[in-house]
């Protein structure tokens, strides 16, 4: 009931404390803005959205997604296969065999990237939205809560004090 006569303009709010304003203000601000860069982040790291759903899946699930080579790991070992069956001793065989070892290692540096960044970078966001985020979120509505029942007992004080004054003039 307060709430709603708050929002009609017909009772009073007690205003909380612009400091504390602020900071619940820039923890809304900070949790957009990490969920931007969060999502963003993700898919910079798998712009594929078909395997980010899968990933998304196992994670959910508790479960390792499988192993899989990724692209250039991939055109690596064909590369490797292709000049191995050109045979290593041929120029063009052995520039493919080259060239695929150095694909292999770019797509395990690229693996490497990945798995570094969901470590040390996604997974610090992630504790920040899914924890200290909701205890913020959890906390304000217990606050909000808090002042409806001050205001109300306010308004209810102050409709008993005008009855008072109305009884003693009476």
């Amino acid at each position: 009931l307060q709430f709603t006569e708050e929002k009609l303009g017909q009772a009073e709010k007690t205003e909380l404390d612009a400091h504390l304003e602020n900071l619940l203000s820039k923890a809304e601000c900070t949790k957009l803005w990490t969920e931007k860069i969060m999502k963003q982040t993700e898919v910079l790291l798998q712009p594929n959205p078909n395997a980010r759903i899968e990933e998304f899946v196992y994670e959910k699930l508790d479960r390792k997604a499988p192993s899989r080579m990724n692209n250039p790991e991939l055109l690596g070992q064909y590369m490797i296969d292709a000049g191995n069956e050109f045979g290593p001793g041929t120029a063009y065989g052995n520039a493919l065999i080259k060239c695929g070892e150095t694909q292999k290692r770019i797509g395990a540096a690229d693996r490497e990237l990945i798995q570094t960044s969901a470590i040390n970078f996604l997974t610090p966001l992630r504790n920040f939205i899914e924890g200290d985020y909701k205890t913020i979120t959890k906390e304000r509505k217990l606050l909000q809560n808090k002042r409806l029942d001050l205001d109300a007992a306010k308004t209810r004080l102050k409709k008993a004090k005008v009855a008072e004054a109305r009884a003693a003039v009476s």
